[in-house]
């Protein structure tokens, strides 16, 4: 891990934050590039950090600009590197994937979930781009925070070009339940990016429990809950809850300045401010306040409803059509209940400057803050910041992140309308006295817990040692393999090289360990217990390698497969390729060079190029493959290597299927259960065959995506396995 002796969380060290939005927004005009800061609560939380902290914030700045050294930062004490985007590509990344798929599918509104394949392309080639400026940025850095939910495959970008950065990640959204999030057709890819980082932050702690029941059930990742970690194949990423705080002093002096008070002398105010979202629940609150006054009418001509909405994605027809709607509840409930001097509902649509909003915010007698679903929710907090004077209510949505801390506030379900219009009564009627009392408690903890402390405690978790689970054991096979193998056989599949033996620069050397040799040979004590190894080694050398007489041995990918008890099997093809495979290997030889050499196995062959530099391989590569499919053959990518095989159909998973019909029959599901361990994308063949019929396991690195159910960190993991199945409880018929 890079870090220096200052650490992390040191409050003057620099750091790089990676976000969908600069906190400016650049626009082109007749006098040159302007600038005006950007809206939304990423920015609001982060740029005075950064200001105060130095570094460099990376994000897409709103428009076409020049190259980034002529864009002046205006004697900031941080940089900015913006990230350009095509209008295609913003159509198809934040448009599309980013607020028509995860925007609301995180928030719990799968109704308005679009799932579009362009927009999940776009998505990808944008993550990669911010991954890509991120990681030449940062070259240097210790530190990289990549934020939200635009941004969910970056971390596993950087991780490719700087393996030992530590990088965070925040989500300033929701993460729903499995059911929900499960619905996703690319939930397994983003849920892959965000393990990249060494640190996930959320919210509120019922988010990251959400995100540990996805990761397990949809990953097959291993976790702690209680410790919040997550191990996916050969790296472990902790998970936190870190509620987001506001400025508080800030707001709190604003506040204390004077201002225009927004009510009459007489007149009560419950106020709503909201970003136009349809997440916000303002129809639901108008309705809410229109319950009010007809079961309480002595409000009428006394409280108003001022309710302010931010324009937001106002190109976007869901966003129009909700403008008409809440326009409609206006005109109507102002027509229904207003008279000469008085209008129940006071709308305005725009943008209210930061110091009129805290005299407002100060002066309101309630804060309505009703989200149908919010990740934290701000307004409550600067709400609370601003009540330097008579305090008023806060009246907040149970569904909004900010109830988890909030308790003091008066909580509703905003889909219960009588209940909210209740709570607005019992706020307006509420004594001096409960007010203050709340409102101290309130305050007392926002002022703790502001926007410096939020920043501070996630780099301090940052700054730990990379986490690490406790090696597999007892409890966790058990778990994932008790109910599945109670009551069955077990018919047990091993690739050999990264797995039963860890990967050597040449195959020669990877032999099997004296503490794996005697795990795999009491495992094949066992009368309930069939093993196969299957390899894409040649036949006579992954036999000579193991050298047990009760397994099973399939080489060359499953091509040929013999043991003691079973019949000797050779694919029927084979013989139209051995003297084709002695061609192949000649052609193959003049790309023998910086230490590469071509491994013949009879009728396939394998290109090596682990040995080669790596600034060497890429052409090597394209070349192997060119000569391999020139020759008739299909070209394999493989553990620094490149398998040559014949185009026959024949895979690891038929090989699978024809050993277990030969030993149990074709109803062979009823009668066994099979585990496939394997390391390579040669498995992925089996792996994807027995999806749904078997419990598999890719070993090692994280990087890769693959289809078997669970990781296994490295071959101690294998071999501890291993040792489980051989000591485990008689149970099979």
């Amino acid at each position: 891990m890079a870090r220096d002796e200052s650490g992390i969380a040191d409050p003057n060290r620099p750091i790089i934050v990676v976000s969908n939005r600069l906190p400016f927004t650049f626009t082109q005009t007749d006098h040159g590039i302007e600038r005006a800061p950007s809206a939304g609560g990423l920015i609001t939380a982060l740029e005075p950090v950064l200001r105060k902290r130095g570094g460099t914030w990376i994000g897409w700045p709103g428009t076409d600009l020049p190259e980034a050294g002529s864009l002046s930062t205006r004697g900031e004490s941080y940089d900015i590197a913006p990230v350009r985007l095509s209008e295609e590509e913003i159509e198809g990344h934040y448009r599309g994937l980013s607020n028509a798929t995860l925007w609301p599918l995180m928030h719990s509104m799968v109704d308005r979930t679009r799932f579009d394949s362009h927009d999940w392309a776009s998505y990808c080639v944008v993550n990669e781009r911010f991954g890509e400026t991120a990681a030449a940025k940062a070259a240097d850095a210790s530190f990289i925070w990549v934020h939200d939910y635009q941004l969910m495959l970056a971390p596993a970008r950087i991780r490719r070009d700087l393996p030992g950065t530590v990088i965070g990640f925040f989500l300033h959204i929701p993460f729903p339940p499995y059911d929900v999030f499960r619905l996703l057709p690319w939930d397994r890819e983003l849920l892959r990016g965000m393990l990249a980082a060494d640190l996930i932050g959320f919210h509120v702690r019922s988010y990251a429990t959400n995100f540990f029941d996805c990761v397990e059930r949809s990953l097959g990742a291993r976790v702690n809950r209680t410790d919040g970690l997550v191990e996916y194949g050969d790296h472990t990423t902790r998970i936190g809850a870190f509620p987001l705080g506001i400025d508080f002093e800030l707001f709190e002096s604003l506040a204390l300045d004077d201002g225009d008070s927004p009510k009459n002398s007489d007149e009560r105010v419950v106020l709503g401010i909201d970003r136009l979202d349809y997440t916000k629940g303002i129809p639901e609150r108008m309705l809410a306040f229109e319950q009010l006054l007809e079961m309480h009418p002595e409000h009428r001509g006394k409280v108003a409803l001022l309710q302010i909405a931010v324009p937001s994605r106002a190109d976007v027809a869901e966003y129009q059509e909700l403008k008409r709607e809440i326009e409609g509840h206006v005109g109507r409930i102002n027509g229904r209940f207003a008279n000469s001097g008085w209008s129940p509902i006071r709308y305005l649509y725009r943008a209210v400057d930061q110091k009129r909003l805290c005299a407002i915010y100060r002066d309101s007698d309630v804060a309505l803050v009703t989200p149908l679903r919010d990740g934290m929710n701000l307004v409550a907090k600067e709400f609370v910041a601003c009540q330097v004077a008579d305090p008023g209510v806060l009246v907040l949505s149970k569904l909004a992140g900010a109830a988890q801390t909030m308790r003091e506030a008066l909580l509703v379900n905003p889909y219960d309308i009588d209940g909210t219009a209740e709570a607005i009564h019992r706020a307006l009627e509420m004594e001096e006295a409960e007010r203050r009392s709340r409102m101290v408690a309130l305050r007392r903890r926002e002022k703790r817990d502001d926007i410096e402390s939020w920043v501070r405690t996630f780099l301090e978790a940052a700054d730990h040692e990379r986490a690490e689970l406790h090696p597999l054991g007892d409890s966790d096979l058990e778990a994932w393999l008790g109910d599945f193998m109670s009551g069955y056989r077990l018919a047990l599949f091993l690739d050999y090289d990264g797995t039963l033996s860890s990967l050597r620069d040449h195959p020669s050397l990877a032999t099997l360990s004296p503490a794996m040799r005697a795990a795999l040979e009491a495992c094949a004590k066992r009368d309930d217990t069939r093993i196969a190894v299957v390899s894409g080694r040649a036949l006579s050398d992954v036999t000579s390698m193991v050298d047990h007489p009760g397994l099973i041995f399939a080489g060359n990918h499953g091509l040929e497969i013999d043991g003691s008890d079973f019949p000797h099997f050779i694919h029927e093809d084979l013989v139209h390729y051995r003297n084709r495979a002695e061609e192949l290997a000649r052609s193959l030889s003049r790309l023998e060079v910086d230490g590469a050499w071509t491994e013949a196995k009879g009728p396939t062959l394998t290109y090596h190029y682990r040995a080669v530099p790596t600034q060497n391989r890429e052409e090597l590569i394209r070349d192997a493959h060119r000569i391999i499919n020139e020759a008739g053959y299909q070209a394999r990518d493989a553990h620094h290597a490149v398998e040559a095989r014949p185009p026959i159909g024949w895979d690891k998973g038929r090989a699978v299927l024809h050993i277990l019909r030969s030993l149990y029959g074709p109803a062979w599901s009823e009668h066994v259960r099979v585990i496939y361990v394997g390391d390579d994308h040669t498995d992925e063949d089996a792996f994807r065959f027995l999806a749904g019929l078997a419990m598999t396991f890719r070993v090692g690195s994280a990087d890769t995506p693959t289809a078997a159910t669970r990781r296994l960190p490295n071959v101690e993991a294998v071999r501890t396995l291993l040792e489980w199945l051989a000591r485990r409880r008689v149970q099979a018929s």
